[in-house]
């Protein structure tokens, strides 16, 4: 049986490599890349476990198993175990997972190295890195069936950045600036109203797809940032 561990260091060997939107071979061991966040997590699960895991069809070939993050949320409610992301920060394997804001959008996942770090592909600009927990928004803590974990190791406390998403306590002001933001840059983000809703996060995606973002609909430092609005 595989450990967390192992996990991770089989992640750190593919950091360095490229983020594209691309099928990953699960049982293709020599894959260097491309990586997009739930197919590398995807792969990692099964050539550490041989199961299929976030996948869109957990039963398919392994060739043709479509990993997403919304099959995540679905796998992590019913195979495996949920845990707080402070668990899942301390412990290597574990996974953190932020679900996807609405019907085929994209959510994020990473592998926890514990002592609070990930391993992740992140977006076309950064690749494949090692990164953190803290700071970010995430929804839960992942285990994985199959996989030997050492939970004895103390929790780390996580404090979420600041974050605009979609269902969030969001301040109007900083709403109506992300939306005129986008509106100069030519992406059209609905009624400017000060309400966070699928247009806004779809206008979002679609500047952090431009610009070679993660690709959440979500507004946190890095898109902030690349939209010149202080959160």
């Amino acid at each position: 049986m595989t450990t967390g561990k192992e996990m991770v260091t089989l992640a750190i060997s593919r950091v360095g490599q490229k983020y594209e939107n691309v099928l990953v071979p699960k049982n293709n061991a020599n894959w260097h890349g491309p990586w997009d966040c739930a197919e590398f997590m995807s792969w990692l699960v099964f050539q550490s476990s041989g199961i299929l895991y976030g996948c869109l069809d957990d039963n398919a070939p392994p060739p043709q198993a479509d990993a997403y993050t919304g099959a995540w949320r679905r796998d992590s409610a019913n195979l495996g175990k949920r845990i707080t992301v402070d668990r899942a920060a301390a412990i290597e394997g574990a996974f953190v997972l932020r679900f996807p804001p609405g019907p085929g959008m994209m959510g994020h996942v990473a592998i926890s190295k514990g002592q609070g770090g990930t391993v992740e592909a992140k977006s076309h600009v950064a690749g494949v890195v090692e990164d953190k927990i803290d700071g970010r928004r995430w929804d839960t803590g992942v285990l994985i069936p199959g996989v030997t974990y050492d939970d004895t190791v103390p929790s780390i406390p996580v404090t979420p950045g600041r974050v605009i998403h979609m269902g969030g306590t969001n301040d109007p002001n900083i709403v109506r600036s992300i939306q005129n933001a986008l509106a100069i840059k030519n992406i059209d983000p609905g009624p400017i109203d000060g309400k966070y809703g699928p247009l806004t996060t779809a206008a979002v995606a679609a500047f952090q797809q431009r610009e070679g973002l993660l690709v959440d609909g979500e507004v946190g430092p890095e898109t902030a940032a690349a939209l010149g609005v202080q959160l």
